[in-house]
């Protein structure tokens, strides 16, 4: 078992805000996030699911969480989760841009929409949250940090994921910018770019079916595993934590060198035959509905 790698209240008393932080890999941080002594205000679209994990959160750490239900799309959204943290916890410290779409699909079967939604999310929302925070930062010439979760394949590009591999690449560039433009702010940007982190939910959506079987990430990593979840939070806490004041514009892989061995995430899609896709869209389709 992976256990913390920071000291007991290494983040006491600073405030983070965690987009999709009810789930999977949001939900993995923020709790290492509260087990270092952070204040939390996590947000997605689905309160019931927010409102269960902040329970959870605070039962196991006993620290404060503030569950905000927010579409990131819609900066009036975003504006009133940023009044609500602070009406809640006074200030805002740390921002970490993690909620994500993806669709698995050969581009040309994808239709406007379905572009639209995963750039919409990722980077537009990405936008949306760091610009609303970050111009009340400026205007209170207080210092904080802003972690982006980004891909491998946002430097490499990658097929069969194309709408995500264009807007996490432009949250790459993002915290590349504005590490430069806010850094005379205080206001420190990085990101992750993380390798196979399966996820119960967010994996059965993005490989239903027999694909998760056929697409084993295991044998795409030289070291033959995926990542623990702890690894990831570790990484995360470090870089937002005052251990890390110096790091700026960077972008960490954490991967077990799994880009080493192939670019591209997803490239191996292509050995998928046209029939195979028919299936794997009915499948993708039936479990987002679920």
């Amino acid at each position: 078992m992976v256990e913390g790698a920071l000291k007991e209240n290494a983040l006491l008393g600073k405030t983070i805000v965690v987009t999709g932080g009810g789930t999977g890999l949001g939900k993995a941080m923020a709790t290492y996030f509260s087990q270092l002594g952070a204040n939390l205000v996590l947000t997605s679209r689905k309160l019931d699911v927010l409102e269960k994990t902040a329970q959870e959160i605070t039962a196991n750490t006993g620290n404060a969480v503030l569950a905000v239900s927010c579409d990131i799309r819609e900066i009036a959204q975003v504006e009133s989760l940023l009044k609500q943290s602070i009406d809640r916890f006074s200030r805002v410290d740390m921002l970490v841009n993690n909620a994500a779409g993806n669709f698995i699909s050969p581009s040309e079967r994808l239709s406007a929409n379905a572009f639209s939604t995963v750039i919409d999310i990722v980077l537009k929302g990405t936008v949306n949250c760091t610009l609303t925070f970050g111009k009340d930062w400026i205007a209170k010439k207080q210092q904080a940090s802003v972690l982006n979760i980004v891909t491998t394949y946002a430097s490499t590009g990658s097929g069969f994921v194309v709408p995500s591999a264009i807007a996490k690449s432009g949250v790459l560039t993002l915290t590349r910018s504005l590490a430069v433009e806010w850094g005379k702010y205080g206001i420190r940007q990085n990101a992750i770019a993380p390798g196979p982190f399966p996820t119960k939910g967010a994996w059965d959506r993005l490989l239903p079916g027999e694909l998760l079987e056929k697409f084993d990430f295991k044998n795409r990593v030289p070291l033959k595993r995926v990542g623990d979840h702890q690894e990831l939070s570790n990484l995360a806490a470090f870089l937002l934590s005052d251990y890390a004041t110096f790091i700026n514009g960077e972008v960490v892989t954490i991967d077990g060198g799994e880009w080493l061995q192939g670019a591209g995430q997803f490239n191996s899609l292509e050995a998928i035959p046209q029939e195979m896709w028919d299936s794997i869209e009915s499948n993708i389709r039936k479990t987002n509905k679920s």
